[in-house]
C-alpha cells in the first residue's frame, strides 16, 4: 500500500533481532481498514516478535512500520495505543488479584479512551456476557476462556481501531474458543481492523479476508483466507495429513 491517503497499517522490509540473533528479516505487509489478516507459522516463526514491534515494545533494527501515513518505528508504546491501536499478547498478561471489572478498566487509560470508557465497558458486556455476570469476580478465579475474554476487553477499552491478537485460543476449551473468535468477527463489524496471530489455521483463515505465513522471520506466503486453506504447503505444514488427502 502506498500512496499520501491513511490506509491501515503497512510494515515495509522490516528488520529485529534479540541481540546477534536475528527474528525477522525484510518483512513486508499490510492489514487495511476493515480487514481480518491471519498470521501463521511455526514456533520460533517470529510471529510475537512482529506483534512486538508493531505495538512499540522492540524497536526494529531496519524498515518501516506506517499507521495511517504515520511511521512508527521510533514511537513509544504508550503513544502507540493513543494512536488507535491495541494488542492482547499472549499470556493474557492480567492483573489476577483484581476484579474483571477493575482489569477492563484499566484498558481505559489512554486520553482516547477516558472520554467513552462506559460505552466502550457496556460494548464488551454485550460481547461477552459471561464478564458481566463475573464482573465483580477476581480473575484468578475465572477459567482459561474467561480470562481471554477479560484480555480482549480491556484491549476494547482502549478504543482501537486495530486490534492485534497473539494466540487468543492457546490453552482454552473449545466452546470459548469459538466464542472469542465469533467477538473478533463482532469487533470487526464495528469498523476494527483485527491482525490476528492464531494457532488454530482452520478457524483463523476461515475469518480472516487475508493472511500471511511467517516462517524463519521471513514472509514465505500470502493470500486471502480460502487461498490459503486450499494451499499445498499451509495443508501440509499447518492443518496436518488428513487435510492434505482431502
Amino acid at each position: 500500500m502506498t500512496g499520501g491517503a491513511a490506509r491501515g497499517l503497512e510494515i515495509l522490509d522490516l528488520e529485529a533481532a534479540y541481540g546477534d540473533a536475528r527474528a525477522l528479516s525484510g518483512v513486508t505487509l499490510s492489514v487495511g481498514p476493515g480487514e481480518i489478516v491471519a498470521l501463521l507459522g511455526p514456533n520460533g516463526a517470529g510471529k510475537t516478535t512482529l506483534l512486538k514491534s508493531i505495538a512499540g515494545l522492540l524497536r526494529p533494527r531496519a524498515g518501516t512500520i506506517r499507521w495511517e501515513g504515520e511511521d512508527l518505528s521510533a514511537v513509544g508504546a504508550h503513544l502507540i495505543v493513543e494512536r488507535g491501536l491495541a494488542m492482547v499478547p499472549e499470556g493474557r498478561r492480567l492483573f489476577v488479584s483484581m476484579t474483571v471489572e477493575e482489569n477492563l478498566e484499566l484498558g481505559a487509560f489512554a486520553a482516547r479512551a477516558r472520554d467513552a470508557r462506559r460505552a466502550s465497558l457496556e460494548r464488551v458486556y454485550a460481547l461477552f456476557p459471561a464478564l458481566r455476570e463475573r464482573r465483580r469476580a477476581i480473575v484468578r478465579a475465572l477459567s482459561g476462556g474467561q480470562q481471554q475474554m477479560v484480555a480482549v476487553g480491556r484491549a476494547l477499552m482502549t478504543n482501537p481501531r486495530l486490534l492485534m491478537l497473539d494466540e487468543p485460543s492457546l490453552g482454552i476449551a473449545p466452546r470459548l474458543v469459538t466464542s472469542i473468535l465469533e467477538a473478533l468477527v463482532e469487533i470487526n463489524r464495528g469498523g476494527v481492523a483485527v491482525f490476528l496471530v492464531e494457532q488454530n489455521v482452520q478457524a483463523a483463515l476461515t475469518l480472516a479476508h487475508r493472511g500471511y505465513v511467517l516462517e524463519s522471520g521471513r514472509i514465505v506466503g500470502e493470500g486471502t483466507g480460502a487461498e490459503l486453506l486450499h494451499d499445498s504447503h499451509v495443508r501440509r505444514a499447518y492443518l496436518g495429513p488428513l487435510a492434505v488427502r482431502a
